[in-house]
C-alpha cells in the first residue's frame, strides 16, 4: 500500500515511540519576544556592558540556513533595542551601583542561554532535505549547506534492513541535536518512520483494507508487516480459531487496522473482520439447513498437516486426516487439493460453537467388514509394503487393510539387524496371514511362512557326523559361529575345539573370515541350531575306544603324578588316570594314614609308579562321551600274578596246590 514499504522493511521492529513534531517557528517567535522584553527591562542596568555580553554569547548558526536567518534577525532586534535604551537612560546608567550592574549582566546571560537552548530544541525535530556526499565507516555523510556537513550513523543501517541512499541523492533527515567529531548527527530512520505512521493513521481513520506480509509466529497469533510490525491475534485470522498458524509465515494477507496507538507503537489488525463482512449473510442461511448425517457438497479451502477445511458455502468444516480414507494417508494433500470439489458427510455439528466435523471415508464401504472371511488365518496373499519401522514392516493387503510383519517373521535363517536392510516401501511380497482380528482392525502377517522352511531339510543335508567346511562369521566368549552356507551358522563351543588344550579365549584360536573344518555333532531344527566340533574331525579317542574295552590289560607310561593319582599316557594325545586307590593296597595303622603326600610342588612317585616308566594297567572304566579312561595298577598286578600261577600249574608237574611263592621261586630260578 505504501510507496516506501520496501525501503522500511523491519526498521520499526524495536523502535521507541515516535517523536511528536515540534513547531520551530512558534518557539522562535516566543524566544524573540522574550529576548526583546528582557532587553527593555534590563537596559538601564546593563547599558555599558551590553555589547560585551552579546559578543560573549554562543555563536549562532552559519549564514544561509533558516536557523542562521532567524538567529540574525533576533540578534539585530536585540541590538537595536539595546542602543535605544543606552541613549535614553545614559544618565541613570552612570549613577547605578556596581552591584546592580553585575545582577543585570547575569540575568542577561541567562536569557541569552535560554534563547540558544530553545533554538536548538526547535531545530532538533526539524525535517530537512540534504544531499548524500559520501560513505564512511561511521555512517553516511550529507551536505547541510553553508559548508557544514551532517552524519547519519552507520548503526541506523546495520541494525535494520534499510538500504543506504545512493550517492548524490537527496533525502529527508531529522536533526537529533547531537554533535560529534565536527558533524551534526542526523536521523534518516526517524523520517521514514514518521512518513510510514502518517499513512497508517490515514488508513486507520478511513477503515481501509491493507495488504501485509506475515513475518513471524508469536504466542497468540502472528506478526504482519504493513510498514510497521502489527499484531494479528490467532482468533482474528479466520472466521473460526486457527489451530496452526506456523505455515502462514511468508504469505501475504489482507487485514484491517482495529487498534492504533502511535505513542506506544502498537498496531492490532484483523483478517476476520473482512471475512465476517463477506460471509455473515451466507452463514445465517446455511446454519438453518445443516444436520448430522447430511451429505453436503463443498470445495477444499485449505489443506493443513492434520486435515483440510472445506467451505460449505458460508461456513468451514474440518475434514480430519483420519476421516479422509480407510487406507494409510501420509498427508491430506495426497487425497485432496485446494479448490477441489468434494462430497462429504457431516459427522458432528455444533450450532452454538459453529463447528462442523466432516468425513469422506464414511461415504465408502468399510473394508474390514468381512475381512476375516476374505483373509483367513493360514492363507497366502500378496501385498505391498507401505511402511518400514524398527520392529518390522507394514504390508497393505488392500486399501484400508494393513498387516504387520514382525522382524522375527521376515526370514528363516537370516538374523535381520533392521527391516530396511531387506525391504523397502513399494516392494510387493507374498505373506501368510498368521492372525486376524477385524474388531481391533489388526492382522499379523509373516513373510518367511510363505517360503519353504530350509531347516526342515537341514537334517537330511547335514546329518550328524558330516564333516563341513565354512568361514568364521562371528566370535563370542563361548565359541565361534561357522557359516556352513548362506544363512546357516553352526556353533563350535570352546569345549569342542581341542581334546587336550583348555581354550579360555576363542579369539586366540579363531579369526573372522578364516576357513574352518568341523564335524556336525547335533541338529535342532525346532530351535534353528547346529552344533559343530573341530576336535571331533580327527577323533583318535573314538578309534581307541573301538579297539579297547573294560578289563583289558594295557601298557602305559606314567606322564605325571598328582596328589590324587597318576596320569598315564596310553597313546598319542590319549591320557588316562590311575587313582591312588588303584595303585596299591593301603594298610590301616593306629597312628593315622599310611603315607602323606604334599599338596604343592612336583611329586616324584605314586607308590611304586614313577614318571617316565611303563607299567601294566587294567582298564576299569571307559566313558566315550566325556573322553575319560580309568586304570588300576594293583588290579593289573593281581591279574598278571594269577595268570602266571595258572601257567605254572599247567606246565609244572607239581600238584595243583602250588602257591604264589612256588611260582615266584620257579621264576627266579629260571632267570
Amino acid at each position: 500500500m505504501f510507496s516506501d514499504h520496501d525501503s522500511l522493511t523491519n526498521a520499526t521492529a524495536a523502535a521507541p515511540a515516535p517523536e511528536t513534531e515540534s513547531a520551530p517557528n512558534t518557539s522562535q517567535t516566543e524566544t524573540n519576544s522574550t529576548v526583546e522584553s528582557a532587553t527593555e527591562q534590563t537596559a538601564p542596568a546593563t547599558a555599558p556592558e551590553h555589547t560585551e555580553a552579546v559578543s560573549a554569547a554562543p555563536q549562532l548558526p552559519a549564514t544561509g540556513t533558516p536557523e542562521a536567518t532567524a538567529a540574525s534577525s533576533n540578534a539585530s532586534t536585540a541590538h537595536e533595542a539595546s542602543e535605544a535604551s543606552q541613549e535614553t537612560h545614559a544618565a541613570d546608567a552612570e549613577s547605578a551601583s556596581a552591584d546592580e550592574e553585575a545582577a543585570g549582566s547575569e540575568e542577561m546571560s541567562k536569557l541569552l542561554q535560554e534563547y540558544d537552548e530553545k533554538q536548538e530544541a526547535a531545530a532538533s525535530h526539524e525535517v530537512i532535505e540534504v544531499k548524500v556526499v559520501a560513505y564512511t565507516e561511521h555512517g553516511v555523510v550529507v551536505d547541510l549547506g553553508g559548508k557544514t556537513e551532517g552524519l547519519i550513523p552507520a548503526a541506523e543501517f546495520a541494525d535494520t534492513e534499510i538500504p543506504r541512499p545512493e550517492p548524490n541523492s537527496t533525502i529527508e533527515v531529522q536533526r537529533t541535536g547531537e554533535h560529534k567529531d565536527g558533524f551534526t548527527i542526523l536521523s534518516y530512520l526517524k523520517v521514514l518512520r514518521r512518513r510510514t505512521w502518517e499513512k497508517i493513521e490515514a488508513a486507520f481513520k478511513a477503515k481501509e483494507t491493507i495488504t501485509g506480509k506475515v513475518v513471524d509466529r508469536i504466542k497468540g497469533g502472528v506478526v504482519v508487516d504493513i510498514g510497521v510490525r502489527a499484531f494479528l491475534p490467532g482468533s482474528q485470522y479466520d472466521l473460526r480459531p486457527a489451530q496452526n498458524l506456523d505455515n502462514l509465515t511468508g504469505t501475504e494477507i489482507q487485514v484491517r487496522i482495529t487498534k492504533l496507538n502511535r505513542r506506544r507503537g502498537n498496531v492490532v489488525v484483523s483478517r476476520r473482520a473482512l471475512l465476517e463482512e463477506e460471509l455473515h449473510a451466507k452463514r445465517a442461511a446455511l446454519m438453518e439447513t445443516l444436520s448430522e448425517g447430511q451429505v453436503v457438497h463443498g470445495h477444499v479451502k485449505n489443506v493443513t498437516e492434520y486435515g483440510a477445511f472445506v467451505d460449505l458455502g458460508g461456513i468451514d468444516g474440518l475434514l480430519h486426516l483420519t476421516d479422509l480414507s480407510w487406507g494409510r494417508v501420509k498427508h491430506p494433500s495426497d487425497v485432496v487439493k485446494p479448490e477441489q470439489e468434494v462430497d462429504v458427510i457431516i459427522l458432528k455439528f455444533d450450532k452454538e460453537k459453529q463447528r462442523v466435523s466432516l468425513g469422506m471415508k464414511q461415504l465408502m464401504a468399510d473394508p474390514w467388514v468381512g475381512a476375516a472371511e476374505k483373509y483367513p488365518a493360514g492363507g497366502k496373499v500378496r501385498g505391498k509394503i507401505v511402511g518400514v519401522v524398527d520392529y518390522g514392516v507394514f504390508v497393505e493387503l488392500e486399501q484400508g487393510i494393513e498387516g504387520l510383519v514382525h522382524v522375527s517373521e521376515m526370514s528363516w535363517n537370516k538374523k535381520i539387524q533392521h527391516p530396511s536392510k531387506v525391504a523397502k516401501v513399494g516392494d510387493e511380497v507374498d505373506v501368510v496371514v498368521l492372525d486376524i482380528k477385524p474388531s481391533d482392525r489388526r492382522v499379523s502377517l509373516g513373510i518367511k511362512q510363505a517360503q519353504p522352511d530350509p531347516w526342515l531339510l537341514t537334517a537330511e543335508k547335514y546329518p550328524v557326523g558330516t564333516v563341513v567346511t565354512g568361514k568364521v562369521r562371528n566370535i563370542a566368549e563361548f565359541g565361534a559361529f561357522i557359516e556352513i552356507e548362506d544363512g546357516f551358522d553352526g556353533l563350535v563351543h570352546v569345549s569342542d575345539v581341542s581334546w587336550t588344550e583348555r581354550i579360555k579365549n576363542p579369539h586366540e584360536v579363531f579369526k573372522k573370515g578364516e576357513d574352518v573344518t568341523a564335524k556336525v555333532l547335533k541338529i535342532d531344527p525346532e530351535n534353528r541350531r547346529i552344533s559343530l566340533g573341530i576336535k571331533q574331525v580327527n577323533d583318535i579317542w573314538g578309534d581307541w575306544f573301538k579297539q579297547h574295552k573294560v578289563g583289558q590289560i594295557v601298557k602305559g607310561k606314567v606322564s605325571r603324578i598328582a596328589t590324587f593319582g597318576a596320569f598315564v599316557e596310553l597313546g598319542e594325545n590319549i591320557e588316562a588316570l590311575c587313582h591312588n586307590t588303584e595303585i596299591e593296597e593301603r594298610k590301616r595303622r593306629d597312628d593315622g594314614p599310611s603315607s602323606f603326600r604334599p599338596t604343592t610342588g612336583p611329586l616324584k612317585s605314586a607308590g611304586p609308579l614313577e614318571p617316565g616308566k611303563e607299567y601294566d594297567f587294567k582298564i576299569i572304566k571307559i566313558s566315550p562321551e566325556t573322553r575319560r579312561i580309568g586304570l588300576s595298577y594293583r588290579a593289573a598286578v593281581k591279574q598278571i600274578e594269577r595268570k602266571e600261577i595258572e601257567q605254572y600249574r599247567s606246565t609244572s608237574k607239581s600238584s595243583s596246590t602250588a602257591t604264589i611263592g612256588d611260582a615266584l621261586k620257579s621264576k627266579l630260578s629260571a632267570r
